[in-house]
């Protein structure tokens, strides 16, 4: 070891004599920076990461380390001194070893000096540290076997150009061996082998943050195969010209068996596909505890198919074997529940009929472009869960994360494979048991609590409800047995004390018996599961299938093996005006249903029967407009069921038609939430910190009017990260950063709040201020390039909240809204037939209208308020997606959190926050980006002039040995 420390130093010396380091060092940071600026365009991706320089770094590590192992041999030839050297008492491995180390710790000295780049960059957004870290491990790795190849063609040549050619030409034909110049030409089996062989896909996996010791020994099969190959040609030279003895033969067979040992030991690990270690914040790569969860709750077999074409788009390629690793990983993690099958449809014809007619699977046509032809490929890249008879199919548009970079430059990549895959299991899984037995996924005995007048108090409606009600319930205490039981009490009996208790709990107070009747009745049914209580709301069309109906939706609430309903009220589209030549200007929400959907089961509601959907596990209700009283009483009553009631709602919405303009919009609520302390702000907030936005803007050319468009920093759209996210809770899982599109502060009122849990979710900068001008399109003229006068800061602004715990009804003490608009129809039919209503001749029976009002809702009661009505439209992600490059899906995101963590489902919201979503920079004004690159190259300057100070350090203490040498031996 005393003699490779002595070579690598003197090695190191001499390098650092000569200005050839500051040169290497020199180029090799000029061409970094200037791939990561100007090639790969840092600031226009918009993502905190800095994969750019690692994509690169392959390349730029050939020609830095060609450059480096020129001279290391080739310079000993020419000069003479190799004879000496091989003739010395040193060993040749010791002597290689020590120069390998020196070559290898000069490229290392390069990676130090682009380290300010990812520090950077932290600066800038979330970076994620573990790729960076499996980055610099991939080019040290890559670096050592390129140096070890360079180290062996430096022996056989006595020129440092043609070791310089030569070390060039067989690292690129490495690196190009498993790159997609290659494997396009061949299928996918073909182009997976020659992924395994090539230094660049082994570079690639490593980058992604996934430490896998199949690559780390690929690289160190390298080294170890070039310096035994180097070790052996430096000793063939030694004994050139002698003949040939056992000696030699030795040497032969020990540098073979090393190399075919070097060769097995990969090929006996490249099935292992177990031995990894997952550097990423989340492990986004590994299958998690929520997902092994799923699986163990399979009792069927589980059937994973992936659809995969041998020629498809050269961008889906590389994916392919990624979605392959992970499948298998699923197949494990079942122990035998999960089988996981890939197919080529266009090879098996049988299988390709299956997929398009069962599954609805079918090849989606992409253009290629090559440099002779262009072409159309149709191709599969399609997955199958299937669970029993149920099944969900996951596309391409599923399963990729597509960035655009430019004009013609596009980044493909898997946005979160894993939940996409566990989601997908979860719906099948939940579907097929929503089929079977309700009891199934219910771990605590429900005991249905009846509190019912008796007969003679009820109306006859209610009294035939009351019949249907019993075989129900039979029906229900078959099917459960000993986890099902019922309990009937009149609330009226016994001095009363029982209806006392469930008015001040529950708020349940007498209903109406009729329009004009002034008897009063208990018709309340309520569940109770493991201390948990759910009241069962009475059904609209009292009937022994509506009444089933509402039960089981109560019953599946105790469960966590069943499909969730999600009750999503969007504004009603405005009638179209086309023959008018004006079409409809309203906001549209149907990427939030889509979206919704891919988990649970959503049914549009328009609240209008003054009654939420019965089989609605939660409310979601978006941009509301002048919701009458009717609607406002279906969604108070909801909650005071226990529900949870998400809103987005602002006191304005925008338009985007001509010039940009904020309307006033009344939503209905304004009121009942300020019953609860929630007060919504008549205001905008704008913020510094924001988001870029498509502004037209008007520029005159002479007398003439010309409309542009701008991507400008819009103050509108506030930018929320870091510190304005409340992250305890686990709603925000899974986003770090939200755009919130003209959104409206949100005030607490700490009294009429009092005894409730007030969680602030998302927050403003402390630089934000309001104003209350609708005028929202930026001046540029009188406000220059800002576009908006700068107001006094206000602080912070709330912009989302949560409210949890028990709720006193708006409607406390009156009489149902319901019941109101019945007795106003009837009086409207008395005046028009001058007369009593007619009897219903299908039954001879007067209407009946059946009306309560539950006036306290349980402690598991919530409201979630998002003060915007614009940032979850189509139009906004739209122009978010198209600012950013990348389809934006953060507000999405947000309210699949919020859905997801009000139902308790919180494994599939921790393994949506594992993910891979764009971590996004900073907003950040043209000159700031600006100053933020010219720091990266005065950081570079700065470790240049250290390299620079460090090779006249070396010089000096050279000659000063130099010196002591040439005196000792005057002295002599």
């Amino acid at each position: 070891m005393s003699t490779l420390r002595r070579v690598a130093r003197r090695e190191l010396a001499v390098f650092f004599a000569t200005p050839a380091a500051f040169i290497f060092f020199g180029t090799f940071l000029a061409a970094t920076l200037f791939i990561f600026f100007w090639v790969e365009t840092f600031f226009s991706r918009n993502i905190a990461d800095v994969r750019p320089m690692f994509e690169w770094m392959p390349l730029l590590l050939i020609f830095l380390s060609a450059a480096i192992t020129m001279r290391v041999w080739s310079e000993e030839h020419r000069a003479g001194t190799l004879e000496p050297l091989l003739t010395a008492p040193v060993s040749l491995p010791a002597l290689v070893g020590g120069k390998f180390v020196a070559c290898l710790s000069l490229v290392a000295i390069g990676l130090m000096l682009t380290l300010p780049l990812p520090v950077s960059v932290s600066f800038l957004g979330q970076l994620d540290w573990g790729p960076v870290f499996g980055g610099y491990l991939a080019s040290i790795c890559l670096a050592g076997a390129y140096i070890a190849i360079g180290l062996f063609v430096s022996a056989q040549f006595n020129s440092q150009i043609v070791s310089l050619i030569v070390t060039t030409l067989a690292c690129t034909g490495l690196y190009l061996l498993g790159s997609d110049i290659l494997t396009n030409f061949f299928g996918n089996r073909g182009g997976e082998l020659l992924k395994l062989l090539g230094a660049g896909s082994r570079f690639a996996a490593i980058t992604r943050g996934v430490i896998d010791l199949r690559d780390l020994i690929y690289s160190l099969s390298l080294i170890g195969i070039f310096l035994s190959l180097n070790v052996y040609s430096l000793e063939r030279q030694r004994w050139a010209g002698n003949p040939v003895n056992p000696h030699h033969r030795r040497w032969a067979i020990l540098t073979g068996l090393l190399t075919v040992n070097f060769l097995l030991i990969n090929l006996w690990l490249a099935p292992l596909g177990d031995l990894r270690a997952d550097l990423t914040a989340g492990r986004i790569y590994s299958i998690s505890p929520a997902t092994r969860s799923y699986l163990d709750r399979l009792q069927e077999p589980l059937l994973i198919r992936g659809y995969f074409s041998a020629q498809t788009h050269p961008l889906l390629a590389p994916l392919q074997p990624q979605l392959r690793d992970l499948l298998r990983e699923y197949e494990v993690a079942g122990k035998g529940r999960v089988k996981v099958e890939f197919v080529d449809p266009q090879e098996k014809p049988d299988l390709e009929q299956e997929a398009g007619e069962k599954y609805g699977i079918r090849p989606v046509p992409f253009q290629t472009a090559s440099r002779y032809q262009t072409a159309v490929t149709n191709s599969y890249f399609d997955i199958l869960i299937k669970y029993g008879d149920e099944f969900v199919t996951l596309g391409f548009q599923d399963l990729i994360e597509v960035k655009s970079e430019g004009d013609t430059k596009l980044e493909v990549e898997l946005r979160n494979p894993e939940h996409d895959i566990t989601r997908a299991i979860k719906k099948v899984l939940y579907s097929y048991q929503g089929g079977g037995n309700l009891f199934s996924g219910i771990g605590s005995p429900v005991v249905f609590h009846g509190y019912f007048s008796p007969e003679t108090k009820l109306p006859q409606p209610l009294v035939e409800l009351r019949k249907n009600l019993e075989m129900v319930l039979a029906d229900l205490k078959q099917q459960g047995g000993d986890k099902f039981s019922t309990s009937f009490t009149d609330p009226e009996a016994e001095g009363g004390q029982l209806a006392a208790r469930l008015s001040k709990e529950f708020g349940m107070q007498p209903m109406v018996a009729g329009l004009l009747s002034p008897e009063t009745f208990w018709f309340y049914m309520t569940l109770e599961s493991g201390g948990q209580q759910v009241q069962v709301a009475l059904p609209s069309q009292l009937d022994k299938a509506a009444l089933k109906t509402t039960i089981e939706a109560s019953l599946k609430r105790f469960s966590k093996g069943m499909l969730k309903t999600v009750a999503l009220y969007t504004p009603p589209a405005n009638p179209s005006m086309a023959q008018l030549g004006m079409p409809d200007q309203g906001n549209t929400f149907q990427l939030l249903q889509r979206f919704a959907e891919q988990e649970h089961r959503v049914k549009p509601v328009d609240l209008s029967t003054g009654q939420v959907d019965p089989e609605a596990d939660i409310l979601v209700v978006v941009a509301p407009e002048r919701l009458q009283q009717k609607q406002v009483f279906a969604i108070d009553q909801f909650l005071m069921q226990g529900g949870t009631v998400v809103l987005a709602t602002s006191p304005f919405d925008v338009s985007l038609q001509g010039q940009i303009s904020a309307v006033e919009k009344k939503s209905g609520l304004s009121d009942w939430l300020a019953g609860y302390g929630i007060n919504l702000g008549h205001t905008l907030v704008l913020d510094p910190q924001n988001a870029a936005f498509p502004v037209p803007v008007e520029r005159q050319a002479g007398g003439y009017s010309i409309r542009e468009t701008h991507l400008i920093n819009y103050p509108y759209f506030v930018d929320i990260r870091g510190d304005g996210m409340n992250r305890a809770n686990g709603l925000i899982t899974g986003i770090d950063q939200l755009s919130m599109t003209w959104a409206s502060p949100i005030g607490i009122d700490q009294e009429k709040s009092k005894g409730r849990q007030v969680v602030r979710l998302l927050e403003s900068s402390k630089g934000a201020w309001l104003s209350d001008s609708i005028t929202i399109q930026p001046d540029f003229d009188r406000f220059g390039q800002a576009g908006f006068a700068q107001g006094e800061s206000a602080g912070r602004q709330l912009l989302a909240v949560l409210v949890e715990g028990a709720f006193d009804s708006a409607f406390k003490g009156k009489t149902s809204p319901l019941i109101e608009e019945a007795r106003k129809q009837q009086a409207e039919k008395k005046m028009e037939k001058q007369g009593d209503i007619p009897d219903d001749p299908a039954g001879g029976k007067k209407s009946e209208v059946i009306g309560r009002v539950l006036e306290r809702s349980a402690d598991s009661a919530r409201i979630i308020l998002l003060a915007s009505n614009t940032f979850l439209a189509d139009t906004s992600l739209d122009l978010a997606s198209g600012a950013g490059g990348a389809r934006y899906l953060n507000p999405l995101q947000l309210v699949a959190n919020c859905i997801d963590w009000s139902l308790e489902d919180r494994d599939l919201l921790s393994i949506r926050g594992r993910g891979h979503f764009a971590r996004t920079l900073l907003p950040m004004s043209k000159e700031a980006r600006m100053l933020w690159e010219y720091i990266n190259y005065g950081l570079a300057a700065f470790g240049l002039l250290t390299v620079w100070g460090l090779r006249r350090l070396v010089m000096a203490r050279t000659r000063q040995r130099e010196q002591r040498l040439i005196a000792g031996e005057a002295r002599t």
